[in-house]
């Protein structure tokens, strides 16, 4: 990859921060939880994966610092750090999958020296984003057979190597058909209101030198009734038990929109993504974002002032849209309540 999401250098976590792209490539670096847990509530890192990863990290830069020199007044600063973290974005299960396994192993190295403990948990956290790489990478190849040789891909918000540790999901599938030699093109919606795909998705792909058609929400429609879209692939925030997906906002209206064209629409996601505790999409709780987001770009307002605005950050997509969910396991389809419960009966953590 051409740049690096996140890691841990030097006791410091650096990211590359995507507010700023495309216009500047400029890496941040964090030598505090709290400044990482607003890294990840201002939307300096995002996607899904990447935010586990960030939020791991978070949690052993919190913990290399606690200055606590008994067990007991460690577990009190560790918890308090977790919680920090835990309350910087509701929707991305891949947050509170990432502090429950730093937990775990705290939990499970907690009769070490702390001086050794804290180098468990910055080990761990470094592990979390070398395997999210390699998984990254097995989505990839698992979902590139299902990319037609000159096929146009339409993907929404940016669910590529800026979403995670590198290489992407959607945007790994995009990747790995390229890397096949497979001559594909890539339509790619603006995503408002933060304009993920334009300012990052766009950025990464030409990048790569895989052709990138940007264009705005509300054309998808248009560009798959005039036969110009092959298939759709798209990331995912949290996927419940029975295959409902929650993705950023406008994801539904892409799906509805591929299934009245007769368009496979794909969902590529780590199985860390999977919720199985939640039975159906309707409990997956939705992040609202300040009405600043709408209301402006970048700092310039384009609406009245006082206007009344909503602005949830996702939204669900029914299971039924999707053709299938794309794994580092394999691909699931059909009926999902079976299928995601046996890509992880089949291959237990």
């Amino acid at each position: 990859m051409a740049f690096r999401t996140i890691q841990w250098r030097d006791n410091k976590v650096v990211m590359i921060d995507q507010t700023r792209l495309p216009a500047e490539e400029e890496y941040n670096e964090y030598t505090g939880y709290l400044e990482v847990a607003e890294a990840i509530r201002g939307m300096i890192i995002r996607g899904a994966p990447a935010i586990g990863v960030a939020a791991a990290m978070g949690v052993a830069l919190g913990a290399r610092n606690i200055a606590a020199a008994d067990h007991d007044g460690f577990f009190r600063e560790f918890e308090a750090i977790c919680a920090v973290m835990a309350g910087t974005r509701p929707t991305a299960v891949n947050l509170f999958w990432a502090i429950d396994r730093m937990r775990r192993v705290a939990m499970t190295y907690r009769h070490l020296p702390l001086s050794e403990l804290r180098q468990v948990l910055v080990a761990e956290a470094i592990r979390v984003e070398e395997e999210d790489q390699a998984i990254c990478r097995a989505i990839g190849r698992n979902g590139a057979d299902l990319i037609p040789d000159g096929a146009t891909v339409l993907t929404h918000c940016n669910a590529g190597g800026l979403a995670t540790a590198g290489y992407g999901t959607a945007l790994g599938v995009i990747r790995a058909a390229h890397e096949a030699g497979k001559k594909i093109r890539v339509f790619v919606d603006e995503t408002r209101p933060w304009l993920q795909g334009a300012r990052l998705t766009a950025w990464e792909l030409m990048k790569d030198g895989i052709p990138v058609t940007l264009i705005t929400d509300n054309m998808a429609g248009h560009f798959m009734q005039k036969g110009e879209i092959t298939c759709c692939v798209v990331g995912a925030d949290r996927i419940a038990a029975n295959g409902d997906t929650a993705n950023k906002i406008g994801t539904y209206s892409v799906a509805v929109l591929a299934r009245e064209n007769g368009i496979p629409f794909y969902v590529a996601a780590p199985v860390s993504t999977f919720d199985l505790t939640l039975s159906d999409g309707d409990s997956i709780p939705i992040e609202e974002r300040t009405s600043v987001e709408v209301t402006h770009i970048k700092g310039v307002a384009i609406a009245p002032l006082g206007v009344q605005v909503r602005n949830p950050a996702f939204d669900v997509t029914p299971a039924r849209y999707i053709s299938g969910i794309i794994t580092e396991h394999g691909v699931a389809t059909g009926d999902y309540l079976k299928s995601l419960r046996a890509l992880l009966r089949n291959h237990p953590e």
